[in-house]
């Protein structure tokens, strides 16, 4: 598919994407979403539904802060990646050479390349990781090293992926032991300045407590009342997980991940970063994979790369396709946050988006096609034309690709597509209207659906 089909596809589906999200995290029961989807440099995307505050009613807006969490270790990544471009730090050297504390520990020989990949064997928050519910303040650079000398090692190095908050915490002592200069110094410089960021940071900054997005609880059943979760600062584990930034602003620095973009490293680096370092099989069970400094993955037969974040109130997803340029970020402040499933199911679908507009429609879709929301006893159907091809989407699943069927015109009348299946298959779709053209009621393999408001007003729901 030419660039060009690309973008105009991508504007075409631009509004349900967003409308889709907004469905997916009312019907999840969270209290506010951020969504940034953007394309080499076009925002497609710009999303703020919810509340930034339960307790308050603040709505949420997408100049609203967000705890980005784990992200920060791809920024980390970046940072070390571009010590080793200059030749300041080599990805092999070793963790006693570059933090006099640790020489002679049993971590010393723990390289930072294993560090960035979590094979070096390290423990993940301490054996006292209360700090992720307040019990206790996150981990000064002190405590840190306290730590790493004296429980930090559980395996040997590249024995297993073991993921290490500390580890990373690790990483942003050697950035300041080689630099000379606090971490947030060398992010600011090196990240928030050239790519122009003025929402993003490293640590919670009192001087704009008013513009963060309040953290919430979550649910322990479907009828719990939330708490707000206040907002600390982690510390020496900035460099693991004490990042703030806007779903907008992250797309902007997904964006730095995609090849050809060389504002934050060179796309040699890039190869390392995302080459995969691990792949996480327990029983048989892929659980994820990592590269060095950033998680690799896919969505379908798309490999993308990219980060999840888990801070108390905030849930948090970034994936990025490196080639294709597309970046998809999901912010949403609640425990119980379904960041990752929204920003999966948003690749999702463009890619059946894109998929429809390669294939090309057997037939065009009708100007008088029933695109619209609709509601019956067993549920929400959306129709919408995704690629110049009709879809039926189930928007309360997590996963549109797998719920999905298509509407197409043969013999001259609206009919469910003609493939094997369990359902009705092949069936023709009737559409009532009024004396205006509005669409009244709309029925898909017999069973009548209607207008989302119309039913709500007939059931009282």
């Amino acid at each position: 598919m030419t660039d060009d089909r690309t973008a105009h596809t991508l504007r075409s589906i631009a509004p349900y994407l967003a409308d889709w999200a907004s469905f997916h995290a009312a019907y999840n029961g969270i209290p506010g979403l951020q969504l940034a989807v953007g394309r080499r440099g076009e925002v497609l995307v710009d999303l703020a539904w919810g509340k930034a505050n339960l307790e308050t009613g603040e709505d949420l807006t997408s100049d609203h802060l967000f705890r980005v969490a784990s992200h920060s270790k791809t920024f980390t990544g970046v940072l070390v990646l571009q010590l080793v471009e200059r030749g300041e730090l080599r990805l092999d050297d070793a963790v006693g050479d570059l933090v006099p504390e640790l020489d002679g520990s049993l971590a010393a020989g723990i390289t930072v390349r294993e560090l960035l990949g979590h094979q070096g064997g390290i423990i993940r928050d301490s054996s006292d990781g209360d700090f992720w519910q307040y019990r206790r303040p996150f981990l000064d650079r002190a405590e840190v090293l306290e730590c790493v000398r004296t429980e930090g090692i559980v395996f040997e190095p590249n024995q297993h992926l073991k993921y290490s908050n500390i580890g990373y915490s690790l990483l942003g002592i050697i950035i300041e032991q080689v630099t000379g200069k606090s971490y947030d110094d060398v992010a600011r410089t090196a990240v928030v300045e050239p790519l122009g960021l003025t929402r993003t940071g490293t640590e919670l900054d009192p001087a704009r407590a008013g513009e963060y997005a309040a953290g919430h609880t979550g649910r322990i059943t479907h009828d719990d009342e939330r708490q707000v979760i206040p907002h600390v600062d982690t510390r020496a584990m900035a460099a693991a997980t004490g990042w703030y930034s806007t779903a907008l602003e992250m797309v902007r620095y997904g964006s730095a991940h995609v090849f050809g973009d060389t504002t934050l490293v060179t796309d040699a680096s890039k190869r390392i970063m995302q080459r995969e370092e691990s792949r996480v099989e327990v029983r048989g069970k892929e659980l994820g994979r990592y590269g060095v400094g950033i998680e690799v993955g896919k969505v379908g037969d798309r490999a993308v790369v990219g980060h999840s974040g888990g801070y108390p109130g905030h849930i948090t997803r970034t994936w990025i396709d490196p080639v294709d340029g597309i970046v998809v970020s999901a912010l949403t402040n609640s425990v119980d946050g379904i960041a990752n499933q929204i920003a999966t199911g948003i690749f999702q679908l463009i890619d059946l988006a894109l998929a429809a507009a390669s294939e090309g429609p057997a037939s065009p879709v009708p100007a008088d096609a029933p695109v619209g929301r609709f509601a019956n006893l067993w549920g929400v159907v959306d129709v919408v034309d995704l690629g110049g091809i009709l879809h039926v989407i189930n928007p309360r699943s997590p996963q549109p690709v797998e719920v999905t069927q298509r509407l197409v015109v043969s013999g001259g009348r609206l009919v469910q597509e003609p493939v094997a299946g369990f359902g009705t298959v092949g069936e023709p779709v009737q559409v009532e209207r009024d004396v205006d053209g509005a669409i009244t009621s709309l029925r898909i393999g017999g069973l009548t659906s209607w207008p989302i408001e119309q039913y709500r007003a007939q059931t009282g729901r």
